[in-house]
């Protein structure tokens, strides 16, 4: 049998592990709330299909990217991408919900676009679970140095994940800082 000092030792010690927890839960979601109010602002640059029927198909976005307000952790993208002559309008909502996140690109996957069903933020890098009908995937979001990033979509096939469409993204400087 424990005797009652070990037992006690326990139990204190499973406490301290438990006022802990809402501790950590709560800097995960101020380090989140970080990570998109530090991915927030005006980028530009280049991207590429990597893989599928439009492979080779180079495209540049000028994309804006806003925090979400209050208290809540997530970002609204507006913005657009354009091949050649054509432009494309894109969009996202990114929220948390819960211990993941949820939202979508364009019009959601109910539309012509793409539902965000799942996430996580670590570091310097976000990456979101993407659903349409049978497609599954991921977006992976890295931030470099403040002023770079780089994204790449990559969709489930069988058991793989393949890269489709990658973007380099560099921050541009806002019109503020440009008359300074």
């Amino acid at each position: 049998m424990f005797s009652r000092s070990s037992t006690f030792g326990r139990c204190a010690a499973i406490l301290a592990v438990a006022a802990l927890m809402p501790v950590t839960v709560a800097d995960a979601a101020s380090r989140d709330k970080r990570f998109f109010e530090s991915v927030a602002g005006s980028w530009k640059g280049p991207g590429e299909i990597v893989a599928g029927k439009y492979k080779g198909t180079k495209f540049t976005c000028n994309l804006i990217g806003l925090p979400a307000e209050g208290k809540e952790t997530g970002l609204k993208l507006d913005g657009t991408c354009r091949v050649g002559m054509f432009s494309q309008p894109m969009s996202a909502v990114i929220s948390q919900a819960g211990g993941s996140y949820k939202g979508q690109f364009l019009d959601g996957a109910d539309g012509k676009g793409l539902d965000i069903v799942s996430g996580q933020v670590t570091g310097n890098r976000a990456v979101m679970g993407i659903n349409r009908a049978k497609l599954n995937g991921a977006m992976v979001a890295r931030l470099e140095e403040g002023d770079a990033m780089n994204i790449t979509i990559s969709v489930k096939v069988e058991d793989r994940m393949i890269p489709v469409i990658g973007l380099k993204l560099n921050r541009q400087a806002t019109a503020m800082a440009e008359n300074d």
